[in-house]
């Protein structure tokens, strides 16, 4: 259920006046500790603006704000650059067997935990082993592993991985943001027998990466120290501190005001009213993201045993073929993103132009509120006299509880234009704005009937695809699993393992496509935009946080979070090192940004000691 990475649901709020956000915020809130302009260090910071950070459990998290917490302080075997070439971090060089069903990475000789303690392939082993055959371990990253036979560590620098078929998506199992995080095996075994409820939360935390997380306060801040020997180079800020905020106004007052210098996560209007502000760059990048509605068509674990009180008509198809009819995607496109975004149907959105697919024109599901109640006559849902139609099967009313994110605006916008048009066709629906906690917590138990959500995708798609296979769904006791509609289809899943097989480019983007167009047709997850990313920070505090090129729209590349704060520096030393005030503002929130800042020469540095490898 991030932000980049699998990020999810990303608070968004109407601008206001900066001036009232601030005294608003400051109201009854806490002060982050910031590092002292007096011993000459720089501090990075950044709100945490989406759904939050979960957990710092690894094995347990899938938030964005957690994700990219993880990237920072935990390695990866390898990374992937913005035009998608695959580039050396824990592992120095890879090799595959002739049947392409062994793989053997060699690790970097030398690099310590932030303990002290070596790091060597039996942690890389370790990690992947625990996720292949602990349940609750395979909560986040089961489906990145479903595919391996057997992970051994013959050596202390020699990983070798054999897969039960071919597996082309090897280099994307474990990246920083997306994949798996890679974690110290003497710090974890001892919490294995009781790792479901296992925070991780003593300080600093030992792990190895950019940063070294100092200390988290929940919807307060997270804060890290940087890492002066990583492997990449060494990150030009001396500390990072992400902060919480109740919204987006808050932080984008606090960006105005000097308080921050980075915020992502901007609605239209926030976006607009920044551009062309002195001293602030507001810019567009390409969108990595869907965002629309789940629909709980049968909640169930992996044995089939019904879980939930989901109402048992939206297990009709039918149903399910009305409800996306009923939906104008383009009025939504037009009036809650202000055209910054593209109508939905592509599961995959269009940071991943090889892999995009759209329905053709029969088979559509466009705004057609007519259609929409001639299916539901068809199929035997009268209307009574409150013009509400009733299930024939249950006698119910078609009354569905709509779940939103109560610190996401674009999700109160969106949902009020769904409750009149779903009364078109005879549909009620009960707006339920809740928690992202209470929201996620009544999804993973099935006790929910339509939900709103947004998901976005690293460089890619595997994790993403994942989520919709049937090993998502959680175990024989309602536990575990990564699902976010209990949705289980076998030729869905049959694709899913084929696409890990497929080394040609072509053959991969056509069973991707395949698998799409099962997502699209079932209405278990219903596409309504492909937001694009919006984002700004103040150009007199924070230099090359941006990269790549915008295109002839003028949108960037989508940033990920560790290959954008790698090439972060401050603008200058007086502005970095005086921070703007001895503490920052905090509020209470939901989260998406996290943030490495690293330095050095990234390429030539990792180059000198391994080679090139695409």
């Amino acid at each position: 259920m991030i932000t980049p990475a699998p990020l999810r649901r990303t608070g968004r709020k109407a601008a206001a006046l900066a001036t009232s956000v601030l005294l608003a915020t400051a109201a009854g809130l806490a002060l982050a500790p910031a590092a002292s302009a007096e011993d000459g260090s720089s501090t990075l910071r950044m709100p945490i603006t989406g759904i939050g950070i979960d957990s710092l459990n690894p094995f347990l998290a899938y938030f964005a704000g957690s994700l990219d917490v993880f990237s920072g302080i935990y390695p990866a075997l390898d990374r992937v650059e913005q035009d998608g070439t695959v580039k050396p971090y824990l592992a120095d060089s890879w090799t595959t067997s002739s049947d392409k069903l062994t793989w053997t990475f060699k690790i970097h000789k030398g690099l310590k935990w932030s303990d002290g303690k070596p790091i060597t392939a039996e942690d890389a082993a370790w990690t992947f082993n625990l996720i292949m055959t602990n349940s609750t371990a395979a909560t986040a990253n089961g489906s990145l592993v479903s595919n391996f036979a057997s992970v051994t560590a013959p050596d202390a620098t020699t990983l070798v991985v054999k897969t039960k078929k071919p597996q082309a998506t090897m280099l994307s199992v474990s990246i920083p943001v997306s994949g798996i995080p890679i974690v110290p095996k003497h710090i974890w075994e001892s919490h294995v027998k009781d790792l479901k409820n296992y925070k991780n939360d003593s300080f600093p935390i030992v792990g190895y990466g950019p940063w070294t997380l100092t200390d988290y306060k929940p919807e307060q801040y997270a804060k890290f120290d940087a890492n002066k020997d990583f492997l990449l180079g060494a990150p030009k800020y001396d500390h990072m501190i992400e902060q919480s905020f109740k919204n987006t106004d808050a932080a984008v007052a606090a960006l105005r005001s000097g308080q921050l210098d980075y915020v992502s996560g901007l609605n239209p209007t926030q976006y607009q009213a920044l551009k062309g502000q002195s001293g602030i760059k507001a810019y567009e990048q390409v969108g990595n993201r869907w965002n629309g509605i789940e629909v709980n068509g049968g909640a169930r674990t992996r044995d089939g045993k019904k879980i939930g009180t989901g109402h048992p008509a939206l297990a009709d198809s039918k149903v399910r073929e009305a409800l996306a009819l009923a939906i104008d995607r383009a009025t939504i496109v037009k009036k809650v993103r202000d055209g910054l975004a593209e109508v939905g149907g592509s599961y995959l959105p269009q940071s991943l132009p090889q892999y995009a697919w759209q329905p053709s024109a029969s088979e559509k599901f466009d705004y057609d509120p007519t259609k929409a109640n001639s299916v539901l006559d068809e199929a035997g849902y009268k209307k009574g006299k409150d013009g509400i139609r009733v299930d024939p099967k249950s006698g119910r009313k078609l009354e569905f509880r709509l779940g939103i994110h109560s610190d996401d605006d674009a999700d109160a916008k969106v949902s009020t234009y769904l409750s009149g048009w779903f009364k078109e066709i005879g549909v009620k629906v009960d707006i339920q704005s809740m928690s992202s906690a209470k929201l996620n917590a009544d999804l993973a138990k099935g006790d929910w009937d339509i939900l709103m959500d947004s998901w976005s995708t690293g460089p890619d798609p595997t994790y993403l695809l994942g989520i919709q296979t049937c090993s998502a769904l959680p175990d024989s006791k309602g536990e575990g699993g990564s699902t976010d509609s209990f949705f289980c289809d076998k030729d869905y899943d049959d694709l899913f393992l084929r696409q890990q097989s497929a080394f040609d480019d072509k053959e991969r983007a056509d069973l991707l496509r395949q698998m799409q167009a099962i997502l699209y047709k079932a209405n278990e997850n219903i596409m309504i935009y492909n937001a694009s990313g919006l984002a700004a920070y103040r150009t007199d505090k924070v230099s090359g946080i941006v990269s790549g090129k915008a295109n002839s729209a003028g949108a960037y590349p989508a940033q990920d979070s560790f290959h954008q704060y790698l090439n972060a520096a401050p603008a200058n030393a007086s502005s970095s090192s005086s921070g703007g005030n001895s503490g920052t503002v905090i509020g209470a929130s939901a989260a998406v940004v996290v943030v490495l800042a690293a330095g050095g020469v990234l390429i030539a540095r990792r180059r000198s000691s391994s080679d090139d490898r695409e």
